[in-house]
């Protein structure tokens, strides 16, 4: 497969083909994507709540995406590394936003970054593109100010709303984004923003009209249970799958059913190592 490159996701719009997006935060997963022809890989600050036991993404630092980001670049993966500036990385200052964008793709092997919000965001927006560093726009519900939005509420229920969302999508075009992601908004919402700007849009809980569609891998695997918003599908259910397979090796080990001889190793005929009836490389 050829390498997605920022440019390549721009030309998937244009030629109407949708962009498939999903998290990662290993290598083995992140090989797992890519072998699956998934398009961008987001190292997202959702990595909290998958992995790290948070409530939400606001205590995510900023070493624990670049320490995710470079287990996914190690994989070597043919879709785009994305990297997901946690909480208060880049709103400071300019000054504070550029050193870390840079540190995320010198040390966390991104290609790219994703900032969330409009407003004051679009001037950060553009100067972290102005020193080339490629930049992923994210509007409507915005993790990182949940506190602000009073919790997961969807946005851009009324027309006045939506259009406020539409002038953000346009701002953020204008300061050089390569793409937007577009987070818990109507699907007739949505529709207006893709049709308004000329990047690739991203939704997630954004309803069938964007360019493109993001999830977060652990939550369409099935591993939180509990975890069942609307727009959620669940393809798999690796939950249940790892319970049965822990419960199967518990109960084998109690009962001392495993390990068998297959599973254990021989006696050497020399301290060289060589087995007998095997080769040392079988050991």
């Amino acid at each position: 497969m050829a390498r997605k490159t920022t440019y390549r996701i721009r030309q998937m719009k244009k030629k109407g083909r949708k962009i498939v997006m999903l998290t990662a935060y290993d290598a083995p997963t992140a090989r797992i994507l890519s072998e699956c022809g998934v398009d961008i890989i987001l190292v997202g600050d959702s990595v909290g709540n998958s992995l790290l036991g948070y409530e939400s993404t606001v205590p995510v630092k900023l070493s624990d995406i670049v320490h995710h980001c470079a287990a996914v670049a190690r994989a070597r993966p043919d879709s785009l590394i994305v990297g997901d500036m946690p909480f208060m990385s880049y709103k400071v200052s300019v000054e504070q936003a550029l050193e870390n964008c840079g540190r995320m793709l010198q040390e966390g092997g991104a290609e790219a970054v994703k900032l969330e919000g409009a407003g004051r965001v679009v001037e950060t927006v553009r100067a972290v593109v102005d020193v080339g560093i490629p930049v992923m726009g994210h509007i409507g519900l915005t993790p990182q100010s949940i506190y602000a939005f009073g919790g997961y509420r969807v946005q851009g229920r009324t027309h006045d709303a939506a259009a406020a969302l539409v002038e953000q999508a346009l701002a953020l075009q204008d300061a050089g984004v390569f793409s937007i992601v577009i987070e818990l908004v109507p699907a007739e919402t949505a529709r207006m923003i893709t049709e308004a700007v000329d990047v690739p849009t991203i939704g997630i809980g954004a309803g069938p009209y964007c360019d493109g569609q993001v999830l977060v891998l652990w939550d369409m695997l099935g591993l939180f249970e509990d975890f069942n918003p609307k727009f959620l599908k669940k393809y798999a259910n690796v939950g249940a799958i790892i319970r049965q397979a822990v419960s199967e090796y518990a109960r084998e080990v109690r009962e001392g059913a495993f390990p068998t001889e297959e599973h254990s190793f021989e006696m050497a005929d020399s301290e060289s190592g060589r087995l007998y009836g095997r080769t040392a490389g079988d050991n």
